[in-house]
């Protein structure tokens, strides 16, 4: 068994002659840009680039198959120049029928796979070239259809306020999948704003794995968050099998942002500009009384129905700052950290203080040792405003 490094929620921004895929996402996430990034600078052994069931990008990846950059393997999968695993997946927005929106995401094994999905998929949106499409359908009928291709569904960011399973459309998965659907479903996705700390608040969630993915949209944020996975070797069945805890494999560590600095992780009222830091279940605003966005936390502890009881598989959670979000560290201090030391995996997990302080001053190194210790001083976010390391 191996520990690998992986981030599962990746956009693509542009695909072919710079047409639009994800339209909220930079031009510069394409496929190639993307499985070089992480292999070179972040140090990841494993990604998901949820964007692939679009046409657009499947004729980027016959292309780097025919050139032989990329390769098919044997276990499902694709790996890049035999450093790194690609998983493709899709990102789609249902339509419930208490008018939730949710937005879930699919994992497949191989190419044939997910361009089944996509055939699928054209009789339901208007734009399938496009990611995150509104499909009409419910998360029960887009799970028929993932697991009809072969494939694996994961509710995406589930505790934020806008489209998303637990933040704006559900209580409890009653409300939507049965027992036997439910079953299928192997894991979730906490989303920036929340912690496996408060996610294990909902007792219906102990037998979940838990993800902590970048939902990256530009290229310096793949690996913001990431996952510490447990596998035999790099490939879908491995995957599969440590996200259902199978076999001894499994996601032994989530690395993922304080909560606080999460941009829904606190109540906020649009009007007043004010984030509530303070316990509460307010819905309207006190002063002026306009209706709250609900941050994560506030809304997890509105549908709990347990203390924080986390289950014996549960992986650790470890706080974590992106390097680029500590103060003091620009483009070029970190391209200074990545030319002594290889990648950020390394700089994070395996160079020590003393080496750090011999490349970069000594007040920085502390604040790069807190960042990855989960010991900074944190300003609370909320209502679309990202927190920040003081």
């Amino acid at each position: 068994m191996n520990n690998y490094y992986a981030d599962l929620h990746i956009h693509i921004g542009a695909a072919g002659d710079n047409k639009p895929v994800k339209i909220t996402a930079s031009k510069n996430l394409t496929f190639e840009n993307i499985v070089k990034e992480s292999t070179n600078r972040k140090g990841l052994d494993l990604i998901g680039i949820i964007d692939c069931a679009s046409p657009r990008v499947q004729k980027d990846i016959e292309v780097m198959l025919d050139s032989g950059e990329l390769k098919e393997i044997e276990g499902g999968g694709f790996k890049y120049k035999d450093k790194i695993v690609i998983i493709p997946g899709a990102e789609v927005e249902s339509r419930e029928e208490n008018g939730g929106m949710v937005h879930y995401l699919a994992y497949f094994p191989f190419f044939d796979n997910i361009k089944e999905f996509t055939e699928i998929m054209k009789q339901y949106m208007t734009n399938v070239n496009l990611s995150s499409q509104v499909s009409g359908l419910t998360g029960s009928k887009i799970l028929q259809i993932i697991d009809t291709t072969g494939g694996i569904m994961v509710p995406a960011h589930v505790f934020t306020p806008h489209k998303s399973f637990y933040g704006n459309a559900f209580n409890s998965y009653k409300q939507v999948f049965s027992n036997e659907e439910w079953e299928k479903i192997p894991a979730i996705e906490l989303g920036l704003s929340a912690d496996t700390f408060l996610a294990d608040h909902l007792s219906e969630l102990s037998d979940k794995t838990f993800l902590s993915n970048s939902d990256a949209h530009s290229i310096p944020k793949i690996a913001r968050e990431y996952n510490q996975i447990k596998l035999k070797e790099l490939n879908f069945i491995e995957f599969k099998k440590a996200l259902f805890r199978n076999d001894n494999r499994k996601v032994i560590k989530n690395f993922g942002l304080d909560p606080r600095l999460g941009k829904y992780h606190r109540s906020f009222c649009p009007q007043c500009e004010k984030t509530f830091i303070k316990e509460n279940d307010l819905s309207v605003c006190p002063e002026c009384e306009k209706k709250l966005i609900k941050g994560v936390k506030d809304r997890i502890l509105d549908i709990s129905d347990q203390d924080k009881t986390s289950p014996d598989h549960r992986g650790d959670y470890i706080y974590q700052i992106p390097l680029l979000d500590i103060p003091g560290i620009g483009s070029k201090t970190l391209d200074k950290l990545l030319n002594e030391f290889g990648n950020e995996m390394n700089i994070i997990h395996q160079i020590d203080y003393k080496e750090l302080k011999n490349i970069i001053n000594k007040k920085l190194a502390q604040k790069v040792e807190k960042a990855r210790n989960g010991k900074a001083k944190i300003v609370s976010g909320g209502g679309g405003i990202y927190g920040k390391m003081k």
